[in-house]
């Protein structure tokens, strides 16, 4: 039986251009590749899983997030719109699919790419640069447009008829849409926002952490994500929550050296301060959070600092374990660890002057 790899993001296109490999008997092996910048559907990784145990083909995911970074740094091919190196990330990735290929004895790689569809990466000429820069020319299988495009090696052997296969163009929807409907398929994920790396707010975020911190670490990445961020000096940053979710992420990514602050008795923000932190930074943390509590209204708030939140939930362990009410291993209290500032909420000023964002004469406050 002929084996195929085929790149899934887990959108309908790759999964159409499955469906297709897999209706000419083919056996489908499927690549599914993480970055920190989600540059894939927002499908969780076990409905991807469960997908592919519905419709017969299986799964494998890689993680490229090491490597990824470093082309984001630095793109070989440049950037699209903004911060997206679209070209390299597609030869990247088709570089560990040949590798795949060669190591499970695969006969070509498939992916869901339509001509026309994406304005840097997919057109006529680009495909072929990629196809030649990753080392698979001829050996990649695009079946949404294959009538469209050169005859490959696959459709040359007989392994794929060119009659199964489809020409679709541009950025329209309507064809594969379709297809899905003749496939019976009725439950597929919705074309997302895509990569972060096309949004200018985040890229904005990015160019900021990259231009003081520029090894940054994958927990760094996944903040850049969630909450209102401030610059309070070259290595020192300060990150207000917007919501639950928001305060429960940046909560659970806090790490040793780390504070964090909340107003207590309010609906308030979980307020993250991060690097070289000094009392100056609290403060102002401080601040912020009030600014963006419900507490917002008063002259004066009261905020709770939690310094090294890991060493805290330690040391209130070991109280809880020996039925004390302050003293705890070494000697230390609770007191180092937690306390209490009164503050001043923000003024619109200084989350002007701080605020790492894309600023326009609109800007609102919020």
């Amino acid at each position: 039986m002929a084996r195929a790899v085929a790149l899934f993001s887990g959108g309908l296109d790759s999964l159409l251009a499955i469906l297709i490999v897999l209706k000419h008997g083919i056996e489908v092996k499927a690549l599914k590749f993480i970055t920190q910048f989600g540059c894939e559907s927002p499908t969780s990784s076990k409905n991807i899983s469960l997908v592919a145990d519905k419709l017969g083909f299986e799964i494998k995911l890689i993680d490229l997030s090491d490597r990824f970074i470093e082309i984001v740094k630095s793109p070989k091919f440049g950037y699209g719109k903004n911060m997206n190196p679209c070209l390299d990330c597609k030869i990247l990735m088709l570089k560990e699919a040949k590798m795949f290929m060669n190591t499970i004895g695969a006969d070509f790689i498939a992916t869901g790419e339509v001509l026309g569809q994406r304005p840097m990466s997919q057109r006529r000429d680009v495909l072929n640069l990629i196809d030649r820069e990753a080392g698979v020319k001829g050996y990649v299988l695009r079946p949404l447009s294959a009538k469209l495009l050169k005859v490959t090696i696959p459709e040359a052997e007989g392994i794929v008829k060119k009659e199964m296969l489809y020409g679709f163009n541009g950025r329209s929807r309507k064809s594969q849409i379709g297809l899905a409907k003749e496939y019976g398929l009725t439950d597929y994920p919705t074309p997302a926002g895509g990569c972060l790396l096309t949004e200018p707010n985040y890229v904005h975020r990015l160019k900021d952490l990259l231009m003081y911190n520029p090894a940054p670490e994958m927990r760094d990445i996944n903040l850049l994500r969630v909450g209102r961020h401030f610059r309070f000096s070259p290595l020192c940053k300060i990150i207000v929550g917007r919501d639950k979710v928001e305060n429960d992420a940046i909560s659970s990514l806090s790490g040793n050296g780390d504070c964090l602050l909340k107003v207590e008795g309010y609906g308030s923000p979980i307020t993250l301060v991060t690097g070289e932190i000094t009392d100056e930074a609290i403060s102002v943390a401080a601040s912020l959070c009030a600014r963006y509590s419900d507490a917002k209204h008063l002259s004066e708030v009261e905020a709770i600092v939690i310094k090294d939140r890991n060493a805290l939930c330690v040391m209130r362990n070991e109280l809880k374990d020996k039925n004390a009410s302050r003293v705890t291993h070494h000697g230390l209290r609770i007191t180092d660890y937690e306390f209490r500032i009164k503050v001043s909420p923000a003024s619109n000023e200084i989350i002007e002057a701080l605020r790492i964002e894309l600023k326009s004469p609109l800007t609102k406050i919020q």
